[in-house]
């Protein structure tokens, strides 16, 4: 966790800093793409490459042809439903994608504070869902308020791509469409934090929750959405995710008790590696059946985006077995492996 901390507290510093000494300067868009382009090869696209092992490993059991076919199907069946909602209904797939990396980085939010910071105040499945809620609107909805004209070029990207325009959604751009999604993100905000401080054995845990908050609200406040949502995917979420991912493995879990980290994250590397360059050939595939041809980086990243979209409605399904085997959502204390705290 403290790797996230730090990057992202020293991002959030330097954005507030210039806006302080040098108001209105921006980062180009050429250099905000970088974490995202580099999340291609590094922690992004790989954290999910792992999925068809995954539901054996939190079962303490290595995967079957069955277990991998079954994943692959649950990709092929979810996936491209999702995929084709693109091409029918752009603004729609859009609303989804939003609402769907809302709901998914959120849950991932509720596990590194349960299982891995042993925060004591998630008592209840509903207050871990409001927490999931609150920590899911921070790097989906404070963009928006903070940056209405990044995240309108952004949203426009995308669905250019097929063909469409924003229409209705652009009523969210507005300073009234602002304030409501303000005061939707302050009161879920204020709400996790209100019923944690009630429930709270230790004040120590829910320091450590508010304080992440914290950093997150400013993050994402002072940090253009495009470099922002990128290095929060890619050094926070993802890097999360796999350390999670890590502790299944049996070979990888015995490195890390061994202190041999980058034999654990070389593991991890062989079995991403086959089905992410899989995914970067599904990505060459979409760029050849959208509408609008990519043209420049800009679309090249938003097509990018799209894959991910594509691809995160099953590594949802396959990250809620997991939740569910480690016991995320039900009361008591969250686990790390599929049987036992380990």
């Amino acid at each position: 966790m403290l790797p996230g901390w730090v990057l992202l507290g020293v991002v959030a510093a330097a954005g507030a800093a210039r806006a302080v000494f040098v108001p209105g300067l921006s980062v180009p868009r050429s250099y905000q793409f970088v974490p995202l382009l580099a999340s291609v090869a590094v922690l992004g696209l790989p954290h999910g490459a792992v999925d068809h092992l995954t539901p054996a490993r939190a079962r303490s059991r290595r995967a079957t042809i069955r277990d991998m076919g079954v994943v692959g199907l649950l990709y092929a069946a979810l996936g491209g439903v999702y995929a084709l909602l693109w091409f029918v209904f752009p603004v729609a797939a859009f609303v989804v994608f939003i609402g769907l990396t809302w709901l998914h980085w959120g849950q991932g939010e509720v596990h590194g504070l349960g299982a891995v910071a042993g925060v004591d105040h998630l008592e209840t499945p509903a207050q871990r869902a409001l927490t999931a809620l609150a920590r899911g609107t921070l790097p989906m909805l404070v963009p928006l308020v903070a940056f209405p004209g990044e995240y309108r070029f952004v949203a426009e990207t995308l669905v250019g791509l097929f063909g469409g325009s924003l229409g209705p959604l652009t009523v969210a751009f507005t300073p009234t469409g602002r304030l409501v999604v303000a005061l939707l993100v302050g009161g879920l905000l204020a709400g996790s934090l209100a019923l944690g401080y009630l429930r709270a054995g230790s004040l120590r845990g829910w320091a450590l929750d508010a304080g992440e908050m914290g950093l997150l609200v400013a993050f994402f406040a002072l940090v253009e959405p495009i470099l922002a949502v990128g290095l929060y995917f890619t050094c926070w979420h993802a890097l999360r995710h796999v350390g999670r991912l890590l502790v299944l493995d049996p070979d990888a879990r015995a490195a890390l008790a061994d202190g041999r980290v980058s034999a654990a994250l070389t593991r991890f590397t062989r079995d991403a590696t086959p089905l992410t360059l899989a995914s970067l050939a599904l990505l060459g595939g979409l760029a050849l059946l959208v509408p609008a041809s990519p043209a420049g980086l800009a679309d090249l990243v938003g097509l990018y985006l799209v894959l991910i979209a594509a691809l995160t409605l099953p590594h949802v399904a396959v990250v809620a077995d997991l939740d569910r085997t480690q016991a995320v959502w039900t009361s008591g204390a969250m686990r790390l492996t599929g049987r036992r705290l380990e």
